[in-house]
């Protein structure tokens, strides 16, 4: 298993992580499998998404926000993020690329994005690549 560092910036952002799984794919030496990317952080996902155009995260986080806004009023949970804890829900926290020839074998427009909703913070990803 490789840790790798996400540092965030911001309290709501998708950070594109495609370059940090890549160089644990590289290091495994690992030519034919699958890595298993996850999330152990309970405000904090996951998710595949496209990566040429910064609008399509921006809108997701927009929708996500629309649907469960920071401040309902109505949320019970004590330490004020409840709204970090259910985006976090929906977008789950692992995901799984398959490699070929040494490489993660993601669509064109495909990127992985750690997705943060209780930031800015020092987050960690953990990655495992298993070989056939």
């Amino acid at each position: 298993m490789i840790t790798k560092s996400v540092p965030t910036s911001k309290h709501s952002q998708f950070v594109n992580i495609t370059p940090l799984v890549g160089e644990a794919v590289s290091e495994s030496g690992v030519q034919s499998g699958v890595a298993t990317i996850f999330v152990s952080h309970t405000t904090a996902g996951i998710t595949i998404n496209e990566n040429a155009d910064p609008d399509v995260t921006r809108d997701l986080l927009y929708i996500l926000e629309r649907m469960i806004p920071w401040d309902d009023p109505d949320y019970h949970h004590n330490e004020g993020n409840t709204a970090a804890h259910m985006k976090a829900s929906l977008m789950g926290n692992s995901t799984q690329v398959i490699i070929e020839q040494g490489q993660m074998q993601l669509g064109t427009w495909q990127g992985i994005y750690f997705c943060e909703f209780d930031g800015p913070r020092q987050r960690k990803i953990r990655i495992k690549v298993l070989g056939e």
